[in-house]
């Protein structure tokens, strides 16, 4: 704060010029709305506004039917010109079907359409809102984002609508986002999309007498309003209208049921009981270990297991600061230590579901480490 209350008095002078000058060529202004999401993330290319009506939106082209030279016929670029305009026409109408289901704050967009057919589009999505891919596993149906601001959190004032960009890299919001999507496959042709958030923000380390020495980055808790946003965008760029995608993602809360309880056998030794039968256990398994620090590698549906990465951040090493000073490095030096293990669901009679970690060989984790990673489960679990 005081770098930036030095920065503003020692260029005080040159930024009002700009202003004044910017004020003089494109005069009065009015100030819009923020959209609650703008993120931006250096290196990212961003496509069309999606805040805008789906409708006012020039859908994108499959590269497939680009003229690359001049070898085609009139005929066949008649064809390709009519297949992008079909394809245009099917992503603006949207998918029949396409609908937000929700329990409690969680929320997840079901479709009627095949996991390999909405994958690239979801990868899309991403991309076109200004967010670089890290996880992109079409195999898995798993996609995960690289950290980004959100921009539309800093106040837009008529000096920043006035001399815009000239001064994105003095605000800084002090948060960062990243999002994980899942396809999840339930029945043929129908494909739910779960879309979870994980924040950080930046906080300062004081010395003895309360000043600011150095800053860290923590973690924040989820945002469910963050996750919505989204969805209700991702509904926008499969064809629903804004209006529609705003409704559904906004609908109030349906009163919540039981949720988990964790049970201890022994020292080391324990499961989390569930009282909802194998389907939604197993969907709201999937989605506490999309919001914990729990890297999903593989599924299988028909066995119940997860197959997971997990990392302490004990085991990160204080030498190197812990595991938040690494937050946004390009180097994934978690990996390195992170643990496998399974997370297995079974189905306890049609109401009831029994969960439990197993090591990476499917032997029983009876150790500190695998009742540290049930008692996660079940905060999220409980939420």
């Amino acid at each position: 704060m005081n770098q930036m209350m030095q920065f503003f008095r020692r260029h005080s002078i040159s930024l009002c010029a700009i202003a004044i000058t910017a004020a003089s060529v494109v005069g009065c202004k009015s100030v819009t709305t923020n959209d609650t999401v703008d993120y931006k993330n250096t290196g990212a290319v961003r496509g069309p506004n999606l805040s805008y009506p789906p409708d006012l939106i020039t859908a994108q082209a499959d590269r497939r039917y680009i003229v690359q030279d001049g070898s085609a016929t009139m005929s066949e670029y008649s064809a390709a010109v009519k297949k992008t305009a079909q394809m245009k026409t099917n992503v603006l109408t949207g998918i029949p079907g396409m609908h937000i289901e929700r329990d409690g704050e969680r929320r997840w967009l079901v479709v009627e359409r095949p996991a390999t057919e909405l994958y690239p589009q979801v990868k899309d999505f991403w991309q076109e809102n200004g967010f670089l891919l890290v996880v992109d596993s079409p195999s898995t149906g798993i996609m995960e984002t690289d950290w980004a601001e959100n921009r539309a959190k800093i106040a837009q004032d008529w000096i920043r609508s006035t001399v815009g960009g000239a001064l994105d890299s003095i605000f800084d919001t002090g948060e960062r986002d990243k999002y994980k999507t899942r396809l999840e496959v339930v029945k043929p042709n129908e494909t739910e999309i779960y879309i979870t958030q994980k924040g950080a923000i930046e906080k300062c380390v004081t010395d003895t007498t309360g000043a600011c020495i150095s800053t860290i980055w923590t973690a924040r808790p989820n945002d469910p309003e963050l996750e919505a946003a989204f969805l209700a965008r991702l509904m926008e760029r499969l064809g629903m209208t804004q209006e529609q995608a705003k409704a559904m993602a906004s609908k109030p809360l349906p009163a919540k049921l039981a949720k988990a309880k964790l049970v201890q056998e022994g020292a080391n030794t324990a499961h989390i009981d569930l009282s909802s039968g194998f389907d939604r256990a197993w969907r709201d398994v999937g989605l506490a270990l999309d919001r914990s620090s729990f890297t999903v590698e593989d599924r299988d549906r028909s066995t119940g297991t997860y197959y997971v990465r997990y990392v302490n951040s004990k085991d990160l090493g204080e030498s190197k600061g812990g595991f938040f000073s690494n937050l946004f490095s390009s180097k994934d030096d978690s990996n390195l230590k992170a643990k496998k293990y399974r997370v297995v669901v079974k189905a306890n009679g049609d109401a009831a579901s029994t969960i439990i970690v197993q090591d990476a060989d499917g032997g029983p984790e009876n150790t500190p480490a695998g009742l540290q990673l049930l008692t996660l489960l079940t905060e999220q679990l409980s939420r």
